[in-house]
């Protein structure tokens, strides 16, 4: 490969020839060729949707190369060898807050489980663990769960797991995005210290952040998936003549995308006395122990543009919604336009427009049709909507997309779609929660010109919380938040002033640190981190038990799904054990007895003598039969006709009715049974008494007795079955959801580039809900036994043995299921599909398996719970042992390794 003109001297750390991407239809990469320079800092300059996250995860080997080449650290990135070989090497932070840590796991905990996999022992995690601490000052937050770390915490633990096998390639996505000016600058100055400590290390970083990539050594910056220029910030500045990184960049774009494009220029505003439009009076909101918003004060004028800025979780959202109705405080109050707000008062609300800090529309809409529904849920007039959808269409440049998806649109549009709605029923208070996030900087620019006129020209109240320091430079006034509080509000020029500061984002720094207080000097890491372990080979124990922690970490953090699988196990069981009941007991009966006469009398009385039948009232008529019938009270009607007596005495044809509740055909069909048997045997008896022996000819009696199950009871069918059952259910739906939320959090990527293999990652997930399965299992064992009295006859040690058996299995066909679904939600409804219909029509639950026919009958003969169902009802009915169970112990032997060896096939080890 041929380097490009802007490619510094030396090797690359990786070359990129003609990259193409594709997400179905959307172009991700079209064409890259690149040359990226190792030992220095790169940064992929653009803002989001322009394929910054696809090449990084290229190079990282998460995703699958579709066309082109690339190498990295001296070897093709398609070559699966390679891949396993270099991966210890490379350090990959995914594009999100702490996208790639366990949210219930502490910061200790995810720090020990990445040690783990990449094959550290127990002292030198501890010792790398505290040196990375220590020198990101997150030693006081180490028994903090990840999930309760702030945005710029969570990016320092991201960084700190990824830094904690000495990697020669560190790779970050957007790892300050969305976090305060504080957290990014300690951010990068903790990069500087790591690099200074590790001078060979390669990093590369993509941001959106002009100011940070003016700070990086070299420059790519992109745009609709291609490379528009390469070099230095300088150079970059010198090719372009402009006097930022923004201004380079927009200058750099296609003409198609920067025609018209001006710089923002907001006219000053006219200032205005009278009553404010927005008042805050010590708002205080508490969640529980936690106070979000501590009481906050501030006043907005009407028309003014209102900038609110602060650390990550300090309260600016919540302190929004307090503004909109959407959260009453727990102190204080909010007023618009003089009035007390009122979250039940909806024509205060429909004053105020809100747009959230994520893209929330509907997605199955239009661009038309997502204008039209908000304008009626903001009970406009019929008659007045499609003029306002005009105007709105008109006003935001949204005429070439009216009928298009939201999904298909680059984000810049879709955020003035947001402004569009939020603007739809003509608010005089707009509210934005980080409105221009991940825009590039020409859509960023127009949108804050429209920001511009509605507040000029409209005299719209804005109220604009922002990240950007070139932003907060628009604004009329700003107020800086850190920790529920308000540091300080008024305009920047004023705010830089006070601190002596160049620039807003100095200033801010300073307020912050004022208000944080002195931090401890910061650690080397070098001395912690001399040897850097380089796991290998295709299986390590290690790294298979480290998944096997961290599941069993997260099972019991989580109380509510441990309890369930618990608990729940043994309340289906009693369900299924007592409702699939086939038991013919106690059914009421009554009797229309038109004879009336005591051999009448004795019929009934045999049938009241049964355990099967219990007498109720004797029938008046037929239609006191089929209103008792109708509402259940009644399972059989019996109707004696006139002469019954007479025509058993003269020997001729005896007739009786029987009128059996047919809505459940199978106990219907059994009561038919019961009736006629029990009439053939009294009139036998009734026709011997009267004429005997000789008046019946071939006189003979059947004696039936049943082995295992004498009295015939359904529960001792059902219960030893309703086990397998429930051990095919529960646990496969665990494994798979275990895997699959690991897919829909995104630290599904730890697996893709760490050296854990296929076979380790599923075992390893598998194992801690094997022993959760044979919990299960002696509980409803002991439940079968205790509470249900079902008698067990045979061999415990050779059950236990067949069940250990048997929850593989079915633990692996959870890891069978999750490798070809992406969501909770889909993973869940097919896991319940693909092992409850097999489970209970294939596997012998109700009919033989050698009853079946065709597909069937090959489903249930190669079925795991087929073969535990018979273990199961042999252990408890038959005192079956090792001896006779051999047949389905080498069945559930052999189903193991062939649904596990099926799910390592199955399972991607990179992103399509």
């Amino acid at each position: 490969m041929t380097a490009l003109p802007d490619q510094p001297d030396g090797p690359p750390v990786a070359e990129i020839a003609g990259v193409s991407l594709r997400y179905r239809r959307v172009v991700a990469l079209d064409g890259v060729s690149l040359a990226v320079p190792a030992g220095c800092m790169v940064g992929l300059i653009g803002p989001d949707g322009v394929g910054k996250s696809s090449l990084l995860s290229l190079i990282a080997g998460a995703r699958v190369i579709q066309q082109g080449q690339i190498r990295v650290l001296g070897g093709d990135m398609a070559d699966a060898h390679h891949r396993a070989r270099i991966c210890p090497r490379i350090a990959y932070m995914p594009q999100g807050l702490g996208r790639n840590l366990y949210p219930t796991l502490s910061v200790a905990e995810n720090l020990d489980f990445f040690g783990r996999l990449f094959g550290h022992g127990a002292a030198e995690r501890a010792r790398r663990i505290d040196a990375l601490l220590a020198a990101t000052g997150m030693s006081p937050f180490r028994d903090r769960p990840a999930a309760k770390l702030s945005g710029g915490m969570k990016q320092k633990l991201g960084l700190c797991c990824a830094l904690i096998h000495d990697p020669d390639l560190l790779i970050l996505d957007e790892p300050t995005t969305g976090v305060d000016p504080l957290s990014r600058r300690q951010f990068w100055e903790l990069i500087a210290r790591i690099r200074r400590d590790r001078p060979g290390m390669s990093v590369i970083v993509a941001t959106a952040y002009m100011e940070e990539a003016a700070g990086f050594d070299w420059l790519v910056a992109m745009d609709g998936g291609r490379v528009l220029a390469t070099g230095s910030p300088a150079e970059l500045l010198e090719r372009t003549g402009a006097e930022d990184l923004d201004r380079a960049f927009i200058a750099l774009l296609p003409d198609s995308e920067r025609r018209g494009h001006e710089p923002v220029s907001i006219p000053p505003r006219r200032a205005e006395d009278g009553e404010p439009a927005i008042e805050a009076r010590h708002l205080t909101m508490r969640f529980g122990d936690f106070t979000a918003v501590d009481d906050v004060s501030f006043r907005i004028g009407k028309g003014e543009i209102f900038g609110f800025l602060g650390s990550n979780g300090c309260g600016k959202t919540t302190t929004m919604k307090m503004l909109t109705g959407l959260l009453q405080p727990s102190e204080g109050t909010a007023r618009l336009f003089g009035v007390e707000l009122d979250p039940s008062d909806m024509a205060v609300r429909r004053r105020v427009g809100f747009m959230s800090q994520s893209f929330s529309l509907y997605s199955e809409l239009t661009v038309r049709q997502n204008l039209e529904l908000h304008a009626r849920l903001f009970g406009m007039e019929a008659g007045a909507i499609p003029d306002r959808v005009r105007q709105m269409i008109e006003r935001f440049g949204l005429a070439a997309v009216a009928d298009d998806l939201p999904d298909a649109l680059p984000l810049g549009i879709r955020q003035r779609l947001s402004l569009a709605v939020a603007m739809i029923h003509g608010p005089e208070i707009l509210i934005l929660d980080e409105p221009t996030s991940g825009v590039d900087p020409v859509a960023r620019d127009g949108f804050w010109r429209m920001l511009g006129e509605l507040s000029r020209q409209d005299g719209v109240t804005i109220f604009v919380s922002t990240h950007f320091m070139n932003e907060a430079e628009l604004c009329d006034r700003i107020s800086l938040m850190h920790a529920g509080r308000v540091l300080v509000s008024d305009t920047a020029e004023a705010i830089k002033r006070a601190k002596g500061a160049a620039t807003l984002d100095d200033a801010f720094v300073a307020y912050l640190q004022e208000a944080i207080g002195d931090e401890p000097p910061p650690t080397r890491l070098a001395d912690a981190t001399e040897t850097a372990a380089r796991p290998g080979g295709w299986f390590s124990p290690a790294r298979m038990l480290s998944y096997s922690r961290l599941e069993s970490l997260q099972l019991m953090r989580d109380p509510i799904r441990l309890t369930l699988a618990l608990i729940g196990s043994l309340i289906l069981m009693f369900v299924i054990g007592y409702g699939i009941n086939m038991d013919v007991e106690d059914l009421s009966f009554a009797v229309l007895d038109r004879d009336r006469t005591t051999t009448s009398r004795d019929y009934v009385l045999d049938i009241a003598g049964s355990r099967y039948f219990t007498e109720t009232a004797p029938l008046a008529d037929y239609d006191d039969m089929d209103a008792r019938m109708r509402t259940g009270r009644l399972a059989l009607a019996i109707e004696i006709p006139p002469g019954f007596a007479r025509d058993l005495v003269r020997g001729g044809a005896v007739q009786v009715g029987a009128w059996i509740d047919g809505a459940n055909p199978t106990r219907a069909e059994t009561v038919r049974g019961y009736v006629q048997g029990m009439h053939a045997d009294w009139i036998m008896r009734k026709t011997r008494e009267a004429h005997g022996e000789a008046a019946v000819q071939g006189a003979f009696e059947l004696v039936t007795r049943f082995r295992y199950n004498p009295d015939v009871k359904s529960i001792v069918a059902m219960v030893p079955a309703v086990i397998p059952l429930l051990l095919l259910l529960i646990p496969a739906v665990l494994t798979t959801l275990s895997v699959v939320r690991e897919k829909e959090l995104g630290s599904i990527i730890n697996f893709y580039v760490t050296p854990v293999t296929r076979l380790e990652f599923l075992i390893g997930k598998q194992l801690p809900y094997v022993a959760l399965a044979m919990l299960n299992f002696a509980l409803m064992t002991a439940f079968a036994v205790f509470a249900f009295r079902v008698p067990f006859t045979g061999s415990l040690t050779a059950f236990a043995l067949a069940a250990l058996l048997y929850v593989g299995a079915t633990t692996a066909m959870g890891l069978l299921i999750s490798s070809f679904m992406r969501s909770q939600a889909a993973a869940l409804f097919a896991t319940v599909l693909l092992t409850m219909i097999p489970g209970a029509q294939y596997s012998g639950l109700l009919d033989p398996v050698s009853s079946l026919q065709g597909v069937g009958r090959a489903i249930g003969e190669v079925y795991p719970t087929t073969h535990f169902i018979i273990a199961s009802r042999g252990a408890f009915s038959k005192g079956l042992g090792f001896a006779d169970l051999g047949m389905a112990f080498a069945a559930l032997a052999a189903a193991v390794p062939i649904i596990l060896g099926l799910s390592a096939l199955l399972l991607r080890k990179q992103a399509k």
